[in-house]
């Protein structure tokens, strides 16, 4: 896929949406999608994943999705702890509108989707969870990550999952020596050819 094709602010082509049906938190779901976003047909591979071997996130606190797309990670967040403040950040327009309809589909009025400039940068995360664009290249994901991780809190954790083939672990390499001091990176666990990165930030 090409760059602009779910990477760009607004992707080209009328959004025409249509039912989507899967599975999140253990159950059925009907929500909408559209193309010109991320796995427009369903959840993806390194998605599903992670929804399987990460632990459940915190009761309470913030929480966060890099890279929302519909909304499966952002919405899974919501429904396992609907008394915490769900973050659900995207460039594309397209997927903010769908992860925000989405929410409201299932009730789960702690979602708020937004693009990155426009969340407080002062909101610190008790937990990220996230299938980063490893596509957008590497230096834009390196500021990306540089971008978001720091911005745990202390004691949080974020959970990335990372292809094996696109290189987990040289990424997991980089972030133990560009993160600051204070974070501590490993794998949590390997799947079906994917690395789950474990990001922690002392207390």
């Amino acid at each position: 896929m090409g760059s602009d094709h779910y990477f760009s602010s607004t992707p080209s082509g009328p959004e025409v949406r249509r039912p989507l049906h899967v599975t999140l938190n253990g159950a059925p779901r009907t929500l909408q999608t559209a193309g010109g976003i991320f796995s427009p047909d369903g959840l993806d591979k390194g998605t599903a994943v992670l929804l399987d071997e990460v632990p459940s996130p915190p009761a309470t606190g913030n929480l966060l999705d890099i890279g929302c797309g519909w909304g499966p990670i952002a919405l899974t967040l919501a429904l396992k702890s609907p008394a915490a403040r769900v973050y659900a950040v995207d460039v594309n327009e397209r997927s903010l509108g769908l992860t925000r309809d989405n929410a409201a589909a299932l009730g789960c009025g702690n979602v708020t989707a937004v693009l990155p400039g426009d969340l407080d940068p002062d909101v610190r995360f008790d937990t990220i969870w996230s299938n980063p664009p490893i596509r957008i290249g590497k230096d834009e994901l390196h500021d990306l990550l540089l971008l978001w991780l720091p911005r745990l809190a202390p004691g949080g954790t974020a959970w990335l999952v990372v292809q094996k083939n696109l290189g987990s672990d040289s990424l997991q390499r980089w972030l133990a020596e560009n993160l600051p001091s204070g974070f501590a990176v490993s794998r949590h666990s390997t799947a079906k050819s994917f690395r789950i990165l474990k990001v922690e930030r002392s207390a």
